[in-house]
């Protein structure tokens, strides 16, 4: 039966909206990782996977990389913006226990390559098509951070017969869903600074990270821009994930994108910041399995 509920499991407040699988869900309250102010902690970023299998997919005029581990029904994870895909590596093992997980460096992001075209959300979820018809993929779940969060709902808007679930942490469909002077945070702005680094180590672009952020800020200065209409056509199981103490997002905003998504879900990670996968892993993967493994 469909419902709207609030619940809070041994200090994890877990605001739920109404989901289109009908499933009530929640995230245990053990964790391996010490509470202390986890939020004002940026842990290191997670050493490559060796299970993974590298690979590039030639797709929409760029070489984009991708790499795969695991069996069973596929979960694509999409990084946040100015990162790569080696942030989800405490996320890999735990989904390719049960998953055909592919993490993917976005374009111009880590490995892959960009062309002059300007930056926007359908671009990059065009992207991830491409690569799902490479991969002879029909339909996937999407774990999305920040741009992947939004690239996530791109998808349930634009492309919504490729995509089975959205978990979508820490994204905003309107500008005004950032909060200002989020550079200025010392969490983030330690986050920025490491992927200049990561991006000069990995791209085969390494002196053009200057010329990769002047385009990207392009789009972040007017996208997403989503209206109240475009969200109400979503009908993709979808749950909105952020943490309590996030640099970036308004959680009114997110509050926001819940209630006017039809059937969305609504879930808040105590202790935790725009970085909450490697702040706190255990309970972030709890919340993805039990979502995407949801009746």
């Amino acid at each position: 039966m469909k419902r709207k509920n609030t619940l809070l499991l041994a200090g994890l407040l877990c605001v739920m909206g109404t989901l289109s699988t009908s499933a009530a869900w929640a995230v245990s309250p053990q964790s391996s990782v010490a509470w202390g102010e986890r939020w004002k902690q940026l842990p290191p970023t997670p050493a490559p996977v060796a299970a993974l299998k590298p690979a590039y997919a030639s797709v929409n005029g760029i070489q984009l990389y991708y790499a795969t581990a695991g069996e069973g029904t596929p979960v694509v994870l999409l990084h946040g913006g100015l990162a790569n895909s080696d942030y989800w590596g405490q996320q890999v093992a735990a989904l390719a226990k049960h998953h055909q997980v592919i993490v993917v460096d976005s374009r111009g992001h880590g490995r892959s390559t960009r062309d002059d075209r300007p930056y926007s959300y359908d671009l990059m979820s065009d992207d991830v098509v491409a690569l799902l018809d490479h991969l002879n993929i029909k339909k996937a779940d999407i774990v999305g951070w920040s741009d992947g969060g939004i690239i996530g709902i791109d998808l349930a808007i634009r492309h919504p017969t490729r995509v089975k679930r959205i978990f979508s942490f820490a994204p905003n469909t309107k500008t005004s869903g950032v909060k200002p002077d989020t550079e200025k945070n010392p969490v983030f702005a330690s986050y920025i600074e490491r992927a200049g680094n990561e991006y000069r180590a990995l791209s085969k672009t390494p002196d053009q990270y200057a010329a990769f952020v002047d385009q990207i800020s392009h789009m972040w200065a007017t996208q997403p821009n989503w209206s109240d209409d475009d969200l109400k056509k979503i009908n993709t199981p979808i749950v909105i994930v952020d943490g309590d103490h996030d640099e970036a997002i308004v959680r009114e905003h997110l509050e926001y994108i819940a209630s006017t998504i039809p059937n969305a879900g609504l879930l808040i990670l105590p202790n935790t910041s725009h970085f909450a996968f490697i702040q706190a892993p255990k309970e972030f993967n709890e919340a993805i399995l039990n979502f995407i493994d949801s009746n």
